[in-house]
């Protein structure tokens, strides 16, 4: 039975067929998603929780711990990092690829929930989780900018108008905002004037708590059927409604808030400031959830813009600061320019070796229709069109046609030799359909190991593997249905062609003086067989050593033409120096012609450090890579005293969950600390020495600052003074804490309460701190009264503030076994839980009406100061410090990883500290473990298909003696470029071996079929098989070749992607064209003469059955 046979008698019907297959392909075309990589992120989770003024060490043991302690048991957790700052915890979770992000969302709150009551009661408001990876960086930058109004009233508009509306648009995970925070009345209390009269920051605390009561308080109802609400008056939203509240009664009268505190409107947090382009703004971050598409995202984002601007106000001005998707969709676009030429070439080629219009037309319609089918199958399979998938496109344009070219080409030796166009069609469809099978199927079989390759690299490859096995697939249908038929109608018989013209003559000619070298080379390597064999035995040991020794690469660092840094200041820098030094370095970046925009943003959120981003200008209009800019502008950036700015690509592939200021990173763990921060610090000092890395960074921050206060125990003990009074006097001092919220229809406000800035200076300033004699009695009263309050945290635990003089923690510690005294305190407490929204009510009085007695702190306690960790991190419950690192121009993650090892022996790393690589060169880690067994379970899956195909055991052998020279090509042409191994390399690879292994099977079926039906001995079939199909294999291996010539050449945005792949076919393709056609009859002649005379010869199967 004939297959092609009811295609080619039925032409109508197979015209109609392969028209409405391509419709179809068309129609799928417009409506896949785009976006720049398949969408392969783990679903990661971030939790986040603020308490301002809180010390790092502080946020870990009392924040972090009991979360990481909840968060830790969530099924499906196959990473837990955090990062405990001045003032706020960071928890990533991230989970198996099989893990939906909406459920474990769910159990990230439960669990979030339950954590609560272990939470300290200062805590404003709950922890909240974002479906995000802070690690990816944000997908569209906006800076909101006015010349009329504050930074602190433009941060109002957008946490009213924009935050709420941005954080609708399908795919935001979360909107960040940094340079400003939400409007506030702040009361800057006078130490001197509250220890004259008598006053406890806990009284005045209370005060504000009770004037901002929110309770309910009822209703009457009339005779005539009317109901009134109650209804009573409470503060306002401004500084002049608290100027006159009583907060005592001293000698018959009234002690005012004005007369103790300047009260005034201001920000909720005055450390924090947001630059676009060296102009003070307001900057709204946006970050996609994990795999959601970027440009979906951010097309959302954008058509949201006009409707923000019309609900902000005139004077508010509202600019895109930067758009990772410009540089995405030029490269998209750039893919598809590829593409179209790469079918131009593709049909070129065939035009050339076929020296007809009609002839060239067929496999043409071959290529497109089999590429326009595919986009079918992929929005079949919920893939987009991104740069894999559209590359696997225009390699396939090589491959596709290949069956199309010797379907053609054996029909048209049959046309010429006289016979029926018809009869021609069948019989040359029957006679390669075999050879059609055997080169597709074992093509699809080469990425059967790559479906099961682990970890993010496989995911990322699996679209690209499936995208190219459905478009050979397809060729491989229209091969033996569309071809033929096109070949019986349109093919002209000898007698109807046109005599060739000059230049057919010529290329004839060529053709022919090719055939006639290759026949000499031929007779020369079968008479020399033992020669060509010892040569092929090199190739494989030269194949070998290559792989083993060539650079090596996890994927190609991407010019995304977006930057990213992370800033590195003195640990005990303060807000007011660090401002100066963001504003230093964006002046800095601003002023390199390749730079458009740049947005830089510290405090708030970010203490003691800070980030930038910087947008450069297209491609084309600028004369260096994004690596080359970095290294220009680094050493001007270290002009800049005192502070770090790493900078790095933006890139579109970012593994793993923590943030750091370098791209790579490599994680120690210890149970010890003090072991874990010295050998931190040693291998971070050894790596800076290696010129292999550059930008050596640790995210270990042990030298900040800390004024100690160490309380004497006895004393405090006879004063009534316990733990808790010291930690609120500090917290009422330092901590800008947040005493009231005050409520609207649109947002919720804070009242701020702390020492004015001239009394908080430095360290000094703690021994004008005045503790109220007898505030347990109070607190306790408070805490029985106010049944929903969570307890208070241990003295261990204690949140004192920050002075911001010195920008270091302020601690307080008790030693163990102080008892509190009960002392008795007249008046009872006021502050009751009087406002709704405070969790920690306070332990003084709403209405003093006699003078409590103060005692200096200094009374009471030492004062003293260490050096501590400004940050503290932990991994998977554990404490971790992560050393980060990049890459100079011409070094490889190959390179890196072994500087790491060498560094981590030269100094004698103990046992009980643990290193181990993350994030993206943990991936290239578990990438380099599969390589091998990949490539080895390739041969093997080609082996068996070629095994069952031929039923043979020895004719796959042959096959597979094509590989070694393709791979000695590929290596080859990387190392001439100067190009990594890298996985993009590894791909090009694979596809050679699917290539190259064609040439075999041509020569193979011809002489299978030669000994089968005329009884040729091996070489005499061989020969001829050989000199046969000479022209098709040269006519697929160009076409292949010339197909991937565009990814060779890279061109325009994303070309560091395309061209390790491109450039690895073609030298592959180069070296194997030469070695194989030469290798491979000498192969056949041995093994076919081997196992004849071992006796094991099996009749030859036929190539067409």
């Amino acid at each position: 039975m004939n297959l092609s046979e009811p295609f080619v008698r039925r032409p109508i019907a197979t015209v109609l067929l392969t028209l409405g297959l391509a419709l179809a392909g068309i129609a799928a075309y417009f409506v896949l998603p785009v976006s720049p990589l398949p969408q392969v992120d783990f679903p990661t989770i971030s939790v986040r929780a603020n308490l301002p003024g809180a010390s790092p060490e502080t946020m870990a043991t009392s924040v972090a711990t009991p979360l990481e302690r909840r968060l830790g048991v969530i099924a499906g957790v196959t990473e837990m990092t955090s990062s405990s700052g001045t003032g706020s915890t960071r928890i990533t979770l991230q989970f198996d690829p099989s893990r939906a992000i909406d459920g474990a969302a769910r159990e990230v709150q439960a669990a979030i929930n339950a954590a609560r009551t272990a939470l300290p009661a200062t805590l404003r408001s709950n922890p909240t989780y974002r479906k995000v990876n802070p690690a990816d960086a944000p997908v569209i930058i906006l800076a909101l900018t006015s010349e009329t109004r504050t930074p602190g009233q433009i941060y109002e508009a957008v946490s009213n108008v924009v935050q709420q509306k941005l954080a609708q648009v399908r795919g935001v995970g979360d909107v960040e905002i940094g340079g400003g925070s939400l409007p506030a009345v702040r009361v800057e209390l006078n130490p001197f004037a509250l220890n004259q009269y008598g006053i406890s920051g806990e009284d005045v605390r209370a005060a504000l708590q009770s004037v901002n009561a929110n309770r309910p308080k009822g209703a009457v109802e009339t005779d005539d059927g009317r109901r009134y609400q109650i209804h009573t008056d409470t503060a306002g939203r401004t500084a002049a409604a608290y100027q006159n509240l009583v907060i005592a009664w001293r000698g018959g009268a009234a002690v005012r808030l004005a007369d103790i505190a300047r009260v005034y409107d201001g920000p909720e947090d005055r450390r924090t400031l947001g630059l676009f382009n060296g102009r003070p703004a307001v900057v709204v971050l946006v970050s996609r959830q994990p795999s959601a598409n970027v440009i979906e995202t951010v097309d959302g984002v954008r058509a949201l813009l006009p409707t923000l601007r019309a609900q902000l106000p005139q004077d508010i001005a509202i600019e895109v600061a930067s758009d990772r998707t410009a540089s995405i969709r030029a490269s998209l676009h750039e893919v598809q320019v590829t593409l179209v030429i790469a079918i131009a070439l593709v049909v070129l080629v065939v035009g050339v070796f076929l020296r007809s219009a009609r002839a060239t037309a067929i496999p043409a319609v071959a290529t497109v229709v089999s590429l326009l089918g595919t986009f079918g199958v992929m929005w079949l399979l919920g893939f987009s069109l991104n740069n894999l998938s559209l590359m696997a496109l225009t390699v396939a344009t090589g491959f596709v046609v290949d069956d199309a070219i010797v379907v053609v080409e054996n029909t048209s030796r049959h046309v010429e030799a006289g016979m029926d166009r018809v009869a021609a069609a069948l019989r040359g469809a029957r006679e390669v359909g075999f050879t059609v099978l055997s080169i597709s199927v074992s093509l699809v079989a080469v990425f059967i190991p790559l479906l099961f390759m682990e970890g993010q690299a496989g995911r990322l490859f699996r679209e690209f593997a499936i995208t190219l096995s459905a478009a050979v697939m397809i060729s491989l249908v229209l091969s033996l249905t569309t071809t033929p038929m096109m070949c019986a109608w349109l093919l002209r018989p000898p007698g109807q062609r046109r005599p060739p013209g000059r230049v057919a003559r010529a290329l004839e000619a060529g053709n022919d003086a090719m055939l006639r070298a290759y026949a000499r080379s031929l007779d020369w390597a079968l008479e020399a067989r033992w020669l060509v064999m010892l040569l092929l035995a090199a190739v494989i040991a030269l194949n070998v050593w290559l792989l083993s020794a060539a650079p090596k690469g996890f994927f190609p660092q991407q010019d995304t033409g977006q930057l990213n840094g992370g800033l590195r200041a003195d640990q005990s820098i303060s807000f007011q120096a660090m401002q100066g030094k963001l504003r230093e370095l964006v002046d800095v970046i601003r002023s390199d012609p390749a730079v458009a925009t740049v947005v830089g943003f510290t405090g708030g959120g970010r203490a003691g450090g800070g980030f930038v981003f910087a947008s450069l200008v297209p491609r084309e209009q600028r004369d260096v890579g994004a690596l080359a800019v970095i290294a220009r502008l680094r050493p001007k950036l270290a002009q800049v005293t005192g502070v770090q700015l790493f900078l790095n690509p933006v890139q579109d592939v970012r593994v793993g969950g923590r943030q750091t200021t370098s791209t790579y990173q490599y994680t120690l763990k210890s149970d010890d600390a003090a072991d874990l921060r010295r050998w931190a610090a040693r291998l971070a000092e050894a790596l800076r020495r290696d010129r292999t890395l550059t930008d050596v960074d640790t995210d270990q921050q042990d030298n900040g600052v800390e004024s100690f206060v160490q309380i004497d125990r006895d004393t405090a003990s006879q004063l009534g003074i316990t733990a808790r009074d010291v930690d609120n006097a500090l917290y009422n001092s330092f901590g800008q804490r947040g005493v009231a919220t005050l409520y609207d229809e649109l947002n919720q406000y804070r009242v701020i309460m702390e020492v004015a800035p001239r009394y908080a200076q430095g360290p000094s300033a703690l021994a004008d701190v005045q503790v109220a004699v007898g505030g347990a009695t109070a607190a306790a009263a408070n805490t029985a009264a106010a049944a929903t309050a969570t307890p208070a945290p241990t003295a261990g635990a204690a949140t004192a503030g920050t002075l911001p003089g010195a920008a270091g923690a302020v601690s307080a510690a008790v030693p163990a076994g102080t008892v509190a005294p009960a002392a008795c305190t007249p008046g009872a407490p006021a502050a009751a839980l009087v406002n709704p929204a405070s969790r920690d009510p306070a332990a003084g009085q709403a209405l003093s009406i006699a003078p409590r007695r103060m005692v200096p702190l200094s009374a009471i306690a030492s004062f003293g100061e260490r050096a501590v960790p400004a940050a503290v991190n932990k991994q998977d419950g554990e404490l971790a410090t992560t050393v980060s690192f990049n890459l100079p121009q011409g070094a490889t993650l190959g390179d890196a990883q072994a500087a790491v090892q060498a560094a981590e022996a030269a100094i004698g790393m103990p046992t009980n500290v643990r290193g181990s690589f993350q994030g993206t060169a943990r991936a290239f880690q578990q990438s380099q473990q599969q390589q091998t067994l990949l490539i080895v379970a390739a041969l093997v899956v080609i082996y068996l298909v070629l095994g069952v195909l031929y039923e043979s055991l020895v004719h796959p052998i042959t096959v597979l003696s094509t590989l070694p020279s393709a791979g000695v090509g590929a290596v080859l042409a990387l190392l001439a470029f100067r190009m990594e191994f890298s996985i993009m390399a590894l791909i090009g690879l694979f596809l050679l071996i699917g290539i190259v292994k064609k040439n075999a099977i041509l020569i193979i079926d011809f002489a299978l079929e030669a000994q089968r039906s005329r009884g040729l001995d091996a070489v005499d079939a061989v020969r001829e098989a050989c000199l046969l199909r000479f022209r098709p294999i040269l006519m697929t291996t160009l076409a292949a070749a010339l197909g991937a010539l565009p990814l060779a050449i890279g061109f325009g945005e994303g070309a560091e992607l395309r061209r390790p792949l491109g450039i690895a076919i073609v030298g592959g393709l180069a070296a194997s064209q030469v070695l194989t056609l030469l290798t491979t009859p000498v192969v056949y002649v041995v093994l076919d003469r081997l196992s004849r005379r071992r006796g094991n010869a099996r009749p030859p199967v036929a190539s067409a059955a």
